[in-house]
This record gives C-alpha cells, structure tokens and sequence, in this order.
C-alpha cells in the first residue's frame, strides 16, 4: 500500500515538474512577444542560460544551500555542502511522509530556482549586455535565491516565526520582482521610452499573439506551480488549490481588463494578460488556504494592482517593457499580504508576521540586487552602447544571428 501511494504521489510531482519547466517556454514566448524583433534571439538566448545555468548552479550548490537541515532556532543559514547524492531511504516512503522520491523532490525545486532571474530578463530587456545578465543570473539564481528560500522552505527563521507562503509569491516571485527593479533603475531606460517631458511613450511589442500564447503557456504551467507545491497528489488540496489558482487568474484578468477600460477607454489586450498573470502571482503564497470566493477577490484586487502598478511604474520614469516588477513584485507583496487577510490563516497577528518576511526578503535582495548589478556596472558595465541598442541586440551581441530571416 505504502508503495501504491508512494509511487501516484511521486507521478504525480513528476508531471508538476515537467509543467513548471513548459514555464520557461511561456516566459520566452511573452517576453518576446511585448518586446522589439530585433531583441528576439538575445531573449531566447537569456532564457536558455536561465534554465541550464539554473538546474546546474542548483545541482552543485542550491539545493543543500536551501535546504541545508536547520535545526531548532539555529541561526540564519547553514550549508550541507557542495554536490548532490540521495541520502539513505530517500527513495523510499519515509522520505517526505511519502510525497515524492528525493530525486523528485530536487528537480522540482531546481525548476522553481531559475524563475527568479527569468523575472529579471523581461524587465531588463533590449538594452543589458549579455555577459553582465549571465553575472547576475549566475549569483542570484546560485545564491540570493537559495539562501531567501532557506529561511522559509529550507525551515529557518521564517518559518520559525510563522510565515507562510505557500508556493513562492514572496520567495519566488517577489525575489525575482526585486531583482528586476534594481536591474530597470541601474540600466535606465530603453531609448525612446520617455519624451522630452518625461512622458511615457508605447513602444508596441513585435507579436501580441505569441505573447498572449506565453500567458497561456504560464497559467498552464501554474497548475504544476501551485499543485506540484501540495507536495504530494493528496485529492482534496491538490483540486482545491487548482481551483483557487484557476479562479484567481480569471478573476485577475477580468478585473484588469474593465479597469484599464474605466482608466484609459481601451480594451487592451496587454492589461489582460498581466491581469491574469497577477492573479496567478496574487494566488500563489496561500493556494491551499482559500475557498474559491477568497480566490476571486484576492484575483480581482491583483487586476486593479496591474493597471494601477503599470502607472506607477511609468510614473516613477522606470522602464519595465514586460511588467515584471507589477505583476511579479508588487502582485507578489499583495499575494503574501493576503494570506493574513483571507482564508484559514487570517488574523492580525498572522498579517504582521507576512509583512515583516516581506521587508526582510526585501531589504535582503535590494542590498544583494544592487551590489551585484552595481558591481558589474562599474567593471564591464551593464548597458550596451546606443548604436547596438538602436540596431538591436540580436545583432550586436550575436554577430548578426537574426530570429526572422529575410
């Protein structure tokens, strides 16, 4: 019997794993498509070295960094050391009270480490240099992200205080949201963003159906995300997470799209979208704690946060073409604040303790984002020249290899 469970337990966090992983094909896919062609191969590239760089940095050191044995009240990050082997009965149902394999349970982290600069990429993209975004992924996803996740997932202080986030919306995606402010304020903005006045200009993405293609590829990929995060293929919290998740994302994008029509008298598609992504974001750090109503109104709170963010964002003269930091850092905050606020978990002393992991994580990887960013800036430099920004990337950074042949 205990096989029997083991074994559908393991399936099934196998198959979230390998949905988390069709993420990355989303994020590429929207990325490019709200994005300028001629920046097409250079995106393509980032999100190749994202992922591998990601499983590999994970592999030697991520994984035991993360998940490093805290014991009881001890300090702030402990280290079990470089490389990966399975310990004694990880393959077996005393490992993770028979959730998943140990094997499993590393790959399906490793998936979830990469997101965090994957953020970072779109927010950053059409005017970074190639090398310095490979630097920055390199420490954040090896280190940044590891050592935030420690506190929490990885049982330390965190965790020990009474946080909760559930799969990711402060670990994941507000460490990534982080990242890409710091990475848009240190690079500035794309040529031709902001008028002589300081007004935001459109500049329109090459392919709106493909972008609208990633969105979907993202919410399918959220099922894994959120549902893979149940840690196990229990019936009644995996459906109930899925429905929450789902319900959030419809409610997101809804709200988003009306709100953007009351603000601006426009349907657009953009806004859409993002809704629906800020939804899923908004969802993710209390799944498995919301009825469906929670769920709508977290959703419908983080589609109004997405035009209203978007302005903001525009407003402070930060330059974020696929608006990563609204819908991945301020949606994440909102998410994580929520839990206090709705479902099972609410209560004041609940929302205090979510508010503080969320200036901890934040002064955390606003120091660590900058120091990073500021070192390369002023070693090889961050920016690439105007010539290569205006000729694109995919020209001046890969010798010409063009997405879309004439």
């Amino acid at each position: 019997m205990e096989t029997t469970i083991l074994t559908v337990n393991n399936v099934w966090m196998m198959i979230c794993t390998a949905l988390v992983f069709f993420m990355h094909l989303g994020f590429s896919f929207l990325e490019i498509g709200l994005t300028r062609r001629k920046n097409t191969v250079n995106i393509l590239f980032k999100n190749f070295f994202v992922i591998t760089i990601g499983l590999l940095l994970y592999a030697i050191g991520g994984f035991n960094l993360m998940y490093p044995g805290f014991e009881e009240g001890e300090g702030i990050l402990k280290f079990a050391g470089f490389g990966i082997s399975a310990p004694e009965g990880g393959m077996g149902f005393g490992y993770a009270d028979g959730g998943y394999t140990w094997w499993t349970d590393f790959l399906f982290q490793g998936m979830f480490a990469a997101t965090a600069a994957t953020i970072v990429s779109g927010a950053v993209a059409g005017r970074i240099k190639l090398t310095s975004f490979m630097l920055f992924t390199i420490f954040y996803v090896g280190l940044v992200y590891p050592i935030v996740g420690a506190w929490k997932w990885g049982g330390g202080f965190l965790d020990q205080m009474g946080f909760y986030d559930f799969a990711g919306s402060t670990l994941v995606h507000s460490v990534g949201g982080w990242g890409a402010l710091i990475g848009i304020y240190l690079l500035g903005a794309r040529i031709g963003k902001f008028d002589e006045n300081g007004n935001p200009r459109v500049i329109p993405g090459s392919n709106i159906p493909l972008a609208a293609a990633g969105v979907l590829i993202l919410w399918l990929g959220w099922f894994g995300f959120n549902g893979g995060s149940v840690l196990s293929a229990d019936p009644t919290l995996t459906s109930l997470t899925l429905v929450t998740t789902c319900l959030a994302a419809a409610a997101g994008g809804v709200a988003s799209a009306l709100f953007s029509y009351v603000m601006y008298k426009n349907y657009d598609l953009t806004m859409f979208m993002n809704g629906v992504l800020g939804g899923l974001v908004g969802i993710t750090a209390g799944a498995d704690q919301m009825s469906p109503t929670d769920a709508i109104i977290i959703g419908l709170i983080a589609g109004i946060i997405i035009v209203l963010g978007v302005a903001f964002i525009d407003k402070l003269k930060l330059d974020d073409p696929v608006g990563a930091v609204t819908v991945h850092l301020i949606c994440g905050i909102w998410g994580t604040l929520a839990v206090g606020i709705f479902g099972e978990m609410a209560g004041i002393d609940q929302l205090i303790i979510q508010l503080k992991a969320i200036l901890i994580v934040g002064l955390f990887c606003i120091l660590c984002s900058f120091i990073i960013f500021y070192v390369i800036k002023v070693s090889i430099g961050l920016r690439v020249n105007k010539d290569h920004e205006i000729k694109g990337l995919d020209i001046s950074e890969h010798d010409g290899m063009e997405a879309y042949a004439q």
